[in-house]
């Protein structure tokens, strides 16, 4: 039996990885978190490290390692109030890494699963022109920048100490439990919200968390998926107009929906201050998963659709807590 170090275990990706390696026979999770803030089953084997820093003290918690799946960062967020958010993401994301990368490298650790960013790619793609996990990356803000310059080192050390690396950059992750702004999007439709949404003729690749956490375990003991680079998608890309019709089904709400030209909708969020907001519901971010189905064989477990009603599903059973 593998034993398998997570970080970032109390994480919405960490958390589901730990969850699936206690039902695999194969694998027994140690799950690392930053504070005593989760509750796992008694058998999991729970420890505190406390910040992802350059000057973490991986040691301990590394004895008897054999994978390291990380999923710990400095997230990106909208409205970063770091004077310096390029240094912060640096410290963290790259130096907290390769501090990782470098002690589970010295304990005998045989593979590190790195979770990094579409980001990394870039902002957006030409509808009907995905990105592929070969491309060059292009970065445009700081977490991009700082995820990349983690891989590239992470790369490094693998040549070096012959640890076998697999990066893994997901699109954006919804399921049971999101926050953000996919979050939101569930309560707007859910108070039947008109938005001005209705025309947007893009296309934009997610993952569901179910189908993210799989091609994660996969990767931890796949033999041909060493020192490899995948891109994660549901292979399914939905138009924001669409995946807002569909969201709104899995919720049993019709969605309202005002049929604004994608140009007028820019053209008002410029004017706004909210440019980039619109870009991202107008604009394409597509990924050709194809390199994971090809070498590993892998394909997503479950479709676009099912994933959306087992995240509309856990969002009612929230939302009728607070009012029980």
């Amino acid at each position: 039996m593998s034993r398998v170090l997570i970080t970032g275990a109390s994480g919405f990706v960490g958390s589901a990885v730990v969850d699936s390696l206690v039902i695999n026979s194969g694998f027994a999770p140690r799950a690392a978190l930053r504070r005593d803030s989760h509750s796992f089953p008694s058998f999991v084997d729970v420890v505190q490290v406390g910040h992802l820093a350059p000057d973490t003290d991986w040691c301990a918690t590394l004895k008897g390692v054999d994978a390291v799946v990380h999923a710990a960062a400095r997230v990106h967020v909208m409205q970063d109030t770091a004077s310096d958010p390029l240094t912060e993401f640096r410290r963290v994301n790259v130096e907290g890494t390769l501090t990782l990368a470098r002690q589970a490298a010295a304990a005998g650790v045989k593979r590190f699963v790195f979770i990094s960013s579409i980001k990394v790619n870039g902002e957006g793609t030409p509808l009907g022109k995905p990105y592929s996990a070969d491309d060059s990356p292009t970065p445009t803000d700081p977490y991009g920048v700082s995820k990349m310059e983690a891989e590239h080192g992470l790369r490094q050390l693998a040549s070096e100490t012959g640890v076998e690396v697999v990066i893994i950059r997901p699109t954006l992750v919804y399921g049971p439990g999101v926050k953000a702004n996919f979050l939101s999007m569930m309560r707007w439709l859910d108070k039947g919200v008109p938005l001005p949404l209705g025309a947007i003729h893009n296309k934009r690749s997610l993952i569901a968390l179910d189908n993210l956490v799989d091609l994660i375990v996969t990767c931890i003991d796949h033999p041909v998926a060493a020192n490899q680079t995948f891109l994660a998608g549901d292979g399914e890309d939905l138009s924001t107009t669409e995946l807002l019709q569909r969201m709104a089904k899995a919720l049993g709400r019709q969605a309202r929906l005002i049929p604004v030209p994608a140009k007028l909708l820019e053209l008002g969020a410029t004017i706004l201050g909210k440019r980039a907001i619109a870009l991202r519901l107008c604009g394409s971010l597509q990924v050709d998963i194809s390199k994971a189905r090809d070498l590993l064989g892998w394909e997503p477990v479950v479709t676009v659709d099912e994933a959306l009603r087992q995240t509309a599903k856990a969002y009612v059973e929230d939302k009728g807590k607070w009012f029980n």
